[in-house]
Parts: structure tokens; sequence; C-alpha cells
């Protein structure tokens, strides 16, 4: 008898669906046969693996208002930024595409001590793709279709909260062709999950949620096999006493209360200089009041339900904690809205040593802090465990060059929220923020493998 799980919608709990998960006995039998399905896979001509690419992104601009729907449906992203996602997905897609045609083309030739070398790459191996729930169909177009263009066989298992986008995604790439041992999707356990990540005929495994499974999972890998993971951070951000509040402050409520605060780059800690505290606070806290809390499938709604009632206890707690160690509360939501709602939270006078402070909250709630002076944040910054995304606002050009220079991130944003991005651009983090780089070039570089030929001169 297999086992079964429930999926709740997040916007007033109703059963979405039922899925079943894997047995002990069914990793086998999914991993033995990929290597011979991979020889098989790496005879697929290059402009084939685009044209599936290319078709999947058309399917999903046909159906876009549908996936929509689903996403704020099963996930609880508010529809307006459902849209968006869609829109991006396809675009991924597409860019996966070009990168499939461009390694067809790649290669590499020089001239040493009288040898020929000839360089090229070729697909890492069978992938195992875990994905996560807050962007139910992009990650997938990023992990299924970088695997795609990369020439390599593809495992994935959306997240167990969403698993709607992935079944979708497979009946689409089945319709279209692609053979059913090239592309396979499942949902496991954790138990099952570990035996996976150890499956030897796994060469590469891509991982998209919290640190503590990512790293544990990296614990598991077979030898060779290689990983890429995505995590999360604090997504600070710095707010000069020059910058344009009229755009910053719309900014920042966008990167700290998208999605509720369920995104890995969401904006956490916000320092502000002393000299427009005052100014800033009151704004900042008057548009995050005017921000609409609702059910995700609602056309105005901004912030959506947590993914999980277990989510929102969590963050009560630490807030519980941090009030309790001398925090200030400059928003509160303290409307009853339900098991899964929690509406934008803003706190001040944070003690460095409260959760809220120290861990990445996952959630719409921000930290305040004034500064005037930036030696004690950049220090701050490089201990932090977390290095992914952070902004700073300012229109001198001298604060933005010493930001670049000193604030520990991949990336840093200047004038903008710290969520922007495009798919095109590598996306990662560093430290305990991740491993490896997404964005679709990275990510097919990250599943292939340099090859060489050496040739008589």
């Amino acid at each position: 008898m297999r086992k079964t799980q429930l999926v709740l919608g997040p916007n007033d709990g109703h059963q979405i669906t039922q899925i079943e998960l894997m047995t002990p006995q069914d990793v086998a039998t999914l991993c033995t046969p990929l290597p011979r399905s991979q020889q098989h896979f790496q005879k697929t001509p290059h402009s084939t693996r685009a044209a599936w690419l290319r078709a999947v992104a058309a399917k999903i601009s046909q159906e876009a208002e549908t996936l929509a729907q689903l996403i704020a449906t099963e996930g609880g992203k508010p529809l307006k930024d459902a849209r968006v996602e869609v829109s991006r997905a396809a675009q991924t897609f597409e860019l996966c595409a070009e990168e499939a045609l461009a390694l067809g083309l790649e290669s590499a030739k020089t001239v040493l001590q009288g040898k020929q070398l000839y360089t090229f790459r070729e697909p890492i191996g069978p992938v195992f793709a875990l994905s996560a729930f807050n962007h139910p169909l992009n990650l997938l177009a990023h992990q299924v279709g970088s695997a795609l263009a990369a020439g390599c066989v593809v495992v994935f298992k959306p997240s167990q909260n969403t698993p709607l986008c992935g079944e979708w995604l497979l009946k689409t790439l089945r319709d279209i062709g692609v053979p059913a041992d090239f592309v396979m999707m499942c949902h496991a356990a954790v138990p099952e999950i570990q035996a996976l990540v150890a499956r030897p005929e796994f060469q590469f495994v891509s991982f998209i949620g919290s640190a503590k499974v990512g790293w544990d999972l990296r614990t598991r890998l077979a030898p060779g096999t290689r990983l890429a993971l995505e995590h999360g951070g604090q997504a600070p951000a710095i707010v000069w006493d020059d910058a344009d509040l009229a755009k910053a402050i719309p900014a920042l409520l966008k990167g700290a209360f998208y999605h509720a605060g369920q995104v890995c780059i969401s904006t956490q800690k916000i320092y502000v200089h002393q000299n427009i505290w005052d100014n800033f606070c009151q704004a900042f806290v008057n548009g995050a009041k005017k921000l609409v809390v609702a059910d995700a499938r609602h056309e105005t709604t901004d912030v959506g339900p947590l993914i999980r009632p277990s989510e929102k206890v969590r963050l009560q707690e630490w807030l519980t904690e941090a009030r309790g160690l001398g925090a200030q509360i400059l928003l509160e939501d303290t409307q009853d809205r339900g098991v899964h709602y929690m509406g934008p939270t803003i706190l001040s006078e944070v003690p460095h040593s409260a959760k809220i402070w120290r861990e990445e909250a996952f959630g719409p709630v921000v930290c305040l802090e004034v500064f005037s002076e930036t030696a004690s944040i950049w220090q701050e910054l490089r201990e932090n465990p977390f290095q992914f995304e952070a902004a700073i606002f300012t229109q001198d050009l001298a604060r933005i060059e010493e930001g670049i220079k000193n604030i520990a991130a991949m990336t840093v944003v200047v004038n903008d929220h710290t969520a922007w991005r495009v798919d095109a651009m590598p996306f990662g983090g560093h430290r305990q923020s991740g491993l490896g780089m997404g964005g679709v070039r990275y990510a097919v570089e990250e599943q292939t493998r340099l090859k060489q030929v050496i040739l008589p001169g």
C-alpha cells in the first residue's frame, strides 16, 4: 500500500489534491535505467532539445492565465505576481533553448607545443532536481529546462506543497514528444529523498530550499556527484540620507513583503541613515499599512498567505522573543485572519541576539536599524553567514562604490529592491546561502563538463 499525502491550499486550507509518495523499492526502479537513458539522450541533436524547450515556452504563454491561477491557488502567491512568474517561466525556457543551440556550436581550438587542442562541453549525466514552493513553475523551468538544454536526463521533485505545476510541466513535456525516460517526476518523503541523493547514477543534484536540508543532502552524495544549492538569506538594504525616498519606499515594500516575504532574497534588514530615520520609518510603516492582505486569488491582493500554519507559529514565537529582548514593534498585524495569514510586521531596535535578526525570517517581517557610519555595517555583513543579495539606496557615486566594495553579497542592487532579478543573470549565494550558480547559462555550465581532445600537430 503506497503512502499518500494531502495537499492543502494555503488560501483557505481546502484540499487541492492528493499525491502518492515513493516507496523504498521505487528508488532502485527509478534509478537503475538512468545511465542507459542518458546514453540515448546524448544522441539527441541540440536542435531537437531546443525545439522541445521552445514548445514548452509557447505552451506556457498559451495557458498563461490558467497557470497563474494555479500558482495562486496552490502556492498562495498573489495573482498579480503569479502572472509575472508565468511570463518569466516562458522566457526561462526560451533562454534554455538558446543555450541548447549554443552548446552545439561551442568549441575551442588552440595549438600548444606542436599539438592541436580541441575542447568542448558534454552533459555531466543524470540530474536529480529538488524544487521549492515559492516559484513552483519558474524554478522548475530553471532546473528542468537547464538540464534538458545541457543534454541531461532529469528526475525532478516539485515541492510537496505545490505539485500541480510540476504535473502540468510533465504532461506538457510528454505531449510535445519528450521521451518518458528523459524526464521523470517523483514525490518522496525524506528517507527516499536521501536515498535518491545517494544513488551513484545521479551525476548532479540541484536543490532549492532551506540551508539545513541542503547541507545535510550534501553529506549524502555518492562520490563524484556534483551539487548546486540555492538557499536563502536576509537581503539587507542600506538607505543613505540622500536616497530618493519616493522611489526607495515602494521598492523596499515590494522587496520585503512580496509573496509574504517567502523569497530567498526578500529584504529582511534595512539600515537607515540617522538624518532620515524618522521620515523613513513613518513612510515605510504607512506604506505597509496600505498593502492588501488577503486570498492570493484576488486581483487586489498584495500579501497572500504563508505556505503552512507552522510558519506563522514560528514567526510569532520569534517576535515574542524579540519583544522580550527589547525590540520595538512599529507595525504588527493584530487582525485575526486565520492560521495562514500574517500581515506586514516591522520592528526596530532589535537586539542582535534575537532569532529574527540572526536567522532568515522567510516571512513578512522586516527589521529596521538606524546608522550614522557604515564601518560597523560592513563588518556585520562580512560576519553574517548569509550572503546572497543586498541593496543600497543613494545618489552619491562614492557611496555606491563603497557599498559595492564592502557589502558581502553575491549581488548588490543599486536603488532597487533585493528581490529584483532577471532569469539570464547569474544567481546564487555565498557561504550558507548556497553553492554553485544558477541563472540559465550558468546552470547549464554546472550541468556539463569540459572535454579535451589532443591531436597531432
